[in-house]
């Protein structure tokens, strides 16, 4: 019969354990269903059957043993190699996003190692000390929510502990941060009738304008061509986006760098059909007779798209940061303006001048959306208008904008009644017994029996 073996303190162990006296260590050592032998190591007997009673688990729950070893970084690259069916921008900010804020810190963690909370003390960081905005940490976590789900797939880990992590961050987060408003009535018209009037910035007026009365995405105003706008029957012909963005990882034969290029549409929803306000058909065409009139023509063909309406003084397409540095400039010289105007208005005793806030292109389309919310429009019209995919995207905007009206049409109901009152008080002129012209049967009234 053979002996047992044993170890230091004459404990029997079990198949598969290990006394080591080189190191005073105790090891397990198996072969996993592929016939790969793997070991663990314990400084005692009973952590290291602790530690076997996790292989154990992991093996009847088919969890591959080379997780313990397996970090984030190295699933983010097997799910480089298999990403498909993202358009190239999106695809692109997603690598630069984890390379640039996960892959030396985060990434480096063991996978089998990381829990819930670390996500969240993460996402903190984050926040926190390298102070990234919530839409940043929220296309970050996009990334590390698929590259755990990959990793529960591989039967790496049993669940993704990155699940949910987000959320409850984000309410706090959004909570102490003020929401993306939209220009109140008296705004959108004082900035649009500005940049009408003033020569400096007339040229300005026809994409603008555009843009508060469609409610079209940036890329999707700098993308329309000619073709795509149709004057008769009024209506714009939303099918596709055009971006201009840094092409970091390339196919063979591409070069890097940032420059233009057409895109599908932001989702499904976004292809879409727009009637076109009469303000937008004058707006159409006095960009035409600008053009004209400059002889400015497009000079650019992006992927086989051309005849872009929306072009610089040299036909090249107009681009986001050129657009919002066009709205500061007119911001700030607005401002300027009626600052120095409301001076004067104040010792005449007239209504002051409505100041404009710092805004982007983006708040011109919110904008848009309320102004229908305000105006009581059909919320699956507004949803089909704005192409959003989520109805909830819609009725966020909606609730924003029915809550600021409320808030208005109850003070204009205030005032109403507060003038009423005041009214009544001066009219009210019922006489007293006292009172010599007091006729004690004025107010009898008769009933038939």
């Amino acid at each position: 019969m053979a002996k047992k073996r044993q170890d230091k303190n004459r404990v029997v162990l079990q198949v598969g354990e290990k006394y080591r006296e080189s190191d005073d260590r105790y090891s397990f050592r198996w072969t996993d269903a592929t016939g790969k032998r793997h070991e663990i190591y314990a400084k005692t007997l009973v952590a290291l059957r602790k530690k076997k009673s996790k292989v154990a688990k992991d093996i009847a729950d088919d969890i591959k043993a080379e997780a313990q070893s397996v970090t984030l970084n190295q699933i983010y690259k097997t799910w480089k190699d298999i990403k498909r069916g993202l358009k190239n921008t999106t695809y692109q900010n997603y690598c630069y996003m984890y390379d640039t804020f996960v892959l030396d810190s985060f990434g480096k963690k063991r996978i089998a190692s990381i829990k819930k909370s670390d996500v969240k003390r993460f996402y903190n960081t984050l926040a926190e000390e390298r102070e990234l905005s919530t839409s940043t940490i929220d296309s970050i976590h996009t990334v590390i929510h698929q590259l755990f789900r990959l990793a529960v797939e591989d039967n790496y880990i049993r669940a993704n502990p990155s699940d949910d992590a987000l959320r409850e961050l984000k309410k706090a987060w959004e909570a102490t941060n003020e929401k993306r408003r939209a220009l109140t009535q008296e705004q959108e018209t004082a900035f649009l009738e500005y940049i009408q009037k003033n020569p400096m910035y007339r040229h300005w007026y026809p994409i603008f304008a555009v843009m508060v009365y469609t409610g079209l995405r940036v890329g999707e105003v700098t993308g329309l061509r000619w073709q795509d706008i149709d004057l008769v029957n009024g209506v714009i012909d939303v099918n596709h986006t055009l971006v201009y963005y840094a092409h970091r990882i390339v196919k063979p034969g591409e070069k890097k760098g940032c420059y233009f290029a057409i895109n599908s549409t932001k989702t499904p929803a976004s292809k879409r059909k727009i009637p076109m306000l009469e303000s937008v058909k004058q707006a159409f065409l006095m960009e035409k007779q600008y053009q004209r009139e400059a002889e400015i023509k497009c000079q650019v063909t992006i992927d086989g798209y051309t005849d872009f309406i929306f072009v610089n003084r040299f036909g090249n397409t107009q681009h986001q940061g050129t657009l919002n540095k066009a709205i500061r400039r007119i911001v700030r010289d607005y401002n300027m303006e009626a600052v120095e105007e409301n001076v004067k208005r104040k010792k005449r005793g007239l209504k002051e001048l409505v100041m404009l806030p710092n805004f982007s292109c983006h708040t011109l389309r919110h904008t848009f959306a309320t102004r229908m919310c305000e105006k009581g429009v059909n919320i699956k019209v507004i949803q089909d208008v704005m192409g959003h995919t989520d109805i909830s995207t819609t009725l966020n905007i909606y609730t924003d904008a029915t809550k600021d009206l409320k808030t208005k049409e109850f003070k204009a109901l205030d005032e109403e009644l507060k003038k009423g009152s005041d009214a009544d008080k001066n009219t009210d002129e019922t006489l007293t017994p006292t009172d010599p012209n007091f006729d004690p049967n004025e107010n009898i009234v008769y009933v038939e029996t």
